[in-house]
């Protein structure tokens, strides 16, 4: 059977590789945080969202523990998703400026989002088997998003996993010619998407001002010109 988004989002869903993620995520929605008492946790892993068609990819690090295992989607209950909604409403990319649940109606133009990892980790922190099991998702999602341009990394982890991914398929000798900063943009060579860095936003950077709102902007609003690039 030929592969497809809705494939590769079946099997994040249904995935057990990671025993330690998978207990973490389970005792999360079993336990809740105080606010979403009356949800019903997703707990499960947390499959890509987006537009198929995307020409611009943006990848972050994992699902929040009370975001996206909470609501099942990327980026969405938490302020680091307020956060980066906002950014791409301004920027044409989100129909709105918020996301609350998978059923708030957003949607998305010309853009799709992933992550390096599909299951919350414990102080956000995967372990390297862990980002190795889960790896493989992200490289089909790579491999059916034929339209992308420009690729978003959303932190110096989501940076790394898709330089290690082209590097293992050798379109680069190695990832240390290519180095993180905010902004930075790197073409890797002709026939590859662009690929931009970006703070993560996360509280920790969104609060102490590392990352600002209109630096976010920036970024997609430089993605939003980048993509009409030809490969």
């Amino acid at each position: 059977m030929s592969d497809s988004l809705k494939r590769v989002a079946q099997d994040v869903i249904s995935c057990e590789r990671c025993p330690r993620l998978r207990a973490y995520c389970q005792r999360v929605a079993e336990t809740k945080r105080r606010a979403y008492r009356d949800w019903d946790y997703w707990g499960r892993p947390v499959p890509g969202f987006g537009d198929p068609r995307a020409r611009v990819l943006a990848i972050g690090l994992a699902p929040g523990a009370h975001g996206a295992n909470r609501t099942g989607r990327m980026f969405t209950g938490d302020a680091s998703g307020d956060f980066l909604y906002r950014a791409l409403y301004e920027t044409g990319f989100a129909s709105q400026p918020e996301s609350r649940s998978r059923e708030d109606g957003l949607r998305l133009t010309d853009l799709y989002i992933t992550a390096a990892v599909r299951c919350a980790p414990p102080d956000n922190k995967p372990s390297p088997e862990e980002f190795r099991r889960c790896r493989p998702y992200l490289e089909r999602e790579l491999d059916l998003l034929t339209n992308v341009r420009v690729v978003v990394a959303l932190g110096r982890i989501a940076f790394d996993t898709y330089l290690r991914i082209l590097c293992q398929r050798g379109k680069i000798a190695s990832r240390a010619a290519f180095d993180f900063a905010h902004g930075r943009e790197h073409v890797i060579s002709p026939g590859d998407p662009i690929l931009i860095c970006s703070y993560h936003p996360s509280q920790q950077n969104t609060s102490t001002g590392k990352l600002t709102r209109e630096m976010l902007r920036a970024v997609f609003e430089r993605a939003a010109q980048r993509r009409l690039v030809a490969i």
